[in-house]
């Protein structure tokens, strides 16, 4: 109920006609009588339009919504008109009319009375949620013209935002109250009732589907302990009618092509605190598909559709499994540039055998060609780092999945927060433009990292990149990592594009010493490499390494292998790969895979002779609630040659964020007789992983994991009952500061020196 004040403004609109009526008898009466010397067949012409009494909405404003102007015939259904229009602004109380003679024609005085402005909001009643809160919902503010329709706009979006906390018997009321003459005080008067949860939620009249498949279809749900957590129990109407439509859809997915669901009954408990929800299903019959055929198809023959679908006659029918076959075949026309392609499918229903009879009627359309590529957005980026990446170029016949695969290769740069591919076809030339807009982030990066370690301690990492240095997609990294018994420094740049050419340079240079417990390791050197796609998700690469390591300050009581490695020696290796990827992204990666294959030979000059290969293949697979389930092993094997044995710093230390988490370094493999770690010639490693969404806008995730592996001497004999175990969680954040994780990792079968869990975590930030 609006109180008295309100009512007066709606009284205003009843005087409207009555007073419209009597302006123009008194204004059409004087205007014949002072244009008696015109002729009788012609209208005369408006020779002046004029405002009066606006105080707050410019003149033009006001004019630009009229139609009357100098130099339009006058004409009294017009200016009626036109005081209809401005009405319909919001901005006036009330609108009248002067008409007078003026230089051989009329003028129009247009008089109005601006509606007062809102110098105040406030709340009363309001319990729950303090005034503030409550204004972020609205979208009055003082200074608002009191315009009544819009007042009530925003009574309603606080009765929508207290209905979707649970407060279903919200009551809102706006009272007005006069300040000045062009002024007015608005209270929004909040009677907020209890918090009404579902109890329950009854299904009647299904007897084909169960009433758990039927509630699991929908997005309202009871009130459970967790729903403090996931935010169900609560009754939103538009999501019920959204449900209603859900259960259409799940009945049409089984057949039951005339199933209708009725709208809810709703029944209060006594308290008025919990809501029964019922509705009644009408199932109707159960239909299989009887024939499927297509017409209008050219560039396919009929058998080439149909292989195409999961729907087949005999089958039940299915309005989605149809929808997702329409898909597929409209996607191998777009792959042969029929970019207008479309599929209309006709279904005739034989009610009496129920059975459908399904027409695919195809529209094929012409073969598009790509016209102009246009990117914008980048400020940055030169346009050419954007144009390398498209599989498509200027001329080309228009492929839908080469568009998609242009996308994920532009986005996998991490150059942007955002990239939009639009096609913009041009049907009068079958031509179609190729718009590509990007949102550029900050690529530069301080990262910063910590951890513990057996061997190093307590350890931090600090790390300088900027991924596209001058705008050309240069990556270039200053590393360092510290600690009490380590210290690490590096340089590397890569071009992806070396000389305007699809192969990509690096060079890197670096300098490490490490303390051991029973030695001290140095080690300088420098690496140039080259890689190149080999096909659109296979790649290639060579490395040249040229290393100086310094093995001294040995213990008394280091063992036989340690002693063997005193001294200085020179590595020269070179290290070819190959690898295939075909994640959807490389940062946050949800379907694909990435395999490699890489090996490192050593002796080409130098002191060292060594073997070592790596097999890496990780897979990620979408599953329920929007989680990815990830599994990744790792194969590893080196040995020494030419009467060498393997030097120590290259076998392969288990343990750690990136092998296996709950371990510390080296922790996952042989020791010798001294209890030192002294890694292995073989590694196994297998990382699995349920990533799930916490907090979508932030880009949050949470994460449990389960690693399995080890690292083994070649000399002993190992097994399953060997491999080590461990498992935890962590969180993983995209954060505008750069990536985060955190992990905690604890070991199941920890031995006599090692901890029973371990944390471990990375971040940054972005300069």
């Amino acid at each position: 109920m609006i109180q008295t004040a309100v009512f007066k403004h709606g009284l205003t609109g009843l005087f409207i006609g009555f007073r419209l009526f009597l302006i123009f008898l008194m204004s059409t009466s004087l205007l014949l009588f002072n244009l008696h010397h015109a002729a009788a067949d012609e209208a005369p012409l408006v020779k002046l339009v004029q405002i009066t009494g606006n105080k707050k909405i410019n003149t033009e404003t006001i004019t630009s919504k009229m139609k009357n102007r100098a130099g339009v015939p006058f004409s009294k259904n017009l200016v009626q008109d036109d005081i209809k229009r401005l009405y319909k602004i919001g901005y006036f109380d009330d609108i009248r009319v002067e008409i007078d003679t003026f230089e051989g024609g009329v003028k129009l005085v247009f008089i109005v009375i601006e509606k007062p402005t809102i110098v105040s909001i406030d709340f009363q009643g309001n319990k729950e949620y303090k005034g503030d809160d409550l204004k972020s919902q609205i979208t009055l503010a003082s200074g608002a013209i009191a315009n009544l329709s819009l007042i009530m706009d925003n009574v309603q979006k606080l009765v929508a935002y207290y209905q979707s906390e649970g407060y279903w018997l919200v009551n809102v009321v706006p009272i007005i109250r006069d300040i000045s003459e062009d002024a007015q005080a608005l209270t929004f008067q909040i009677e907020e009732g209890p918090k009404v949860v579902i109890e329950d939620i009854h299904i009647d009249g299904n007897s084909a589907i169960p009433t758990k498949k039927i509630k699991k279809a929908m997005m309202t749900k009871k009130r459970w302990f967790l729903s403090f957590i996931t935010g169900s129990g609560i009754y939103l109407k538009e999501q019920v009618k959204d449900d209603l439509e859900r259960i259409r859809q799940l009945y049409h997915n089984h057949g039951y092509i005339y199933a209708t669901v009725s709208d809810p009954t709703i029944e209060l408990s006594p308290d008025k605190r919990k809501l029964s929800l019922s509705l009644s299903v009408s199932e109707g019959e159960q239909y299989s598909i009887a024939s499927l055929k297509a017409t209008g198809n050219t560039a396919f023959s009929e058998a080439d559709l149909l292989s195409e679908m999961e729907s087949a006659p005999g089958l039940v029918f299915n309005r989605e499994a149809l929808r997702k076959d329409i898909d597929k075949i409209i996607d191998l026309y777009m792959e042969r540039g029929y970019a207008m392609a479309d599929i209309n499918p006709i279904v005739d229903v034989d009610s009496a055998q129920k059975m459908a009879n399904i027409t695919l009627s195809v529209n094929e359309g012409g073969i598009y060609k790509i016209g102009m590529i246009n990117i914008s957005g980048n400020t940055k980026t030169r346009d050419k780092v954007v144009r390398r990446e498209m599989r498509l170029d200027e001329g080309n016949i228009f492929n839908k999945k080469l568009i998609k695969r242009s996308y994920q290769r532009i986005n996998n740069l991490n150059y942007f927060e955002e990239v939009n591919i639009t096609p913009m076809p041009r049907p009068e030339e079958e031509t179609i433009d190729i718009n590509i807009d990007v949102q550029e982030k900050l690529t530069g990066m301080i990262s910063l990292g910590g951890g513990y370690s057996s061997i190093d301690k307590f350890m931090v990492m600090g790390e300088i990149t900027q991924s596209n240095l001058f705008g050309k997609g240069l990556y270039l990294k200053v590393r360092a990592d510290l600690s009490a018994r380590r210290a690490n420094y590096s340089i590397s740049v890569r071009d992806p594009w070396f000389m305007n050419k699809p192969i990509s340079a690096s060079f890197s240079v670096y300098n490490e010493i490490i303390e051991f417990p029973s030695y001290d390791k140095e080690a300088t050197g420098a690496s140039i490499g080259f890689g190149k796609e080999l096909s659109e998700y296979v790649g290639g690469n060579i490395t040249y390494t040229l290393e100086d390591v310094l093995i001294t300050d040995l213990d008394d009581d280091a063992s036989i292998l340690i002693r063997d490695q005193e001294g200085r020696k020179v590595t020269s290796s070179i290290s070819p790969s190959i690898w295939k990827d075909t994640r959807d992204n490389r940062l946050d990666p949800s379907t694909g895979a990435r395999h490699a294959l890489s090996m490192t030979v050593a002796g080409l000059g130098g002191d060292n002779f060594f073997i070592k290969s790596l097999v890496d293949s990780g897979w990620y697979f979408p599953s329920f609630w929007g989680t990815t389930f990830s599994v990744r092993g790792r194969a590893g094997y080196a040995t020494g040659f030419n009467d060498e044995e393997l030097p120590l710093y290259e076998r392969f230390y288990v343990g750690g964020i990136n092998t296996m988490r709950g371990l510390g370094f080296g922790e996952g493999g042989p020791r010798n007789e001294e209890g030192e770690k002294i890694g292995g010639n073989y590694e196994f490693i297998l990382n699995t992983e349920l990533i799930f969404p916490l907090v979508d806008d932030i880009k949050l995730k949470g994460v449990v994991f389960f690693d399995y592996g080890g690292a083994f001497d070649e000399n002993d004999n190992f097994g399953i009952s060997d491999m080590r175990k461990t498992t935890g969680f962590g969180f993983r954040w995209l954060s505008p500061f750069g990536p985060l994780r955190l992990e905690w990792g604890y070991n199941i079968e920890p031995k006599e020196d090692e901890n029973d869990s371990k944390i471990e975590f990375s971040m940054g930030g972005l300069f």
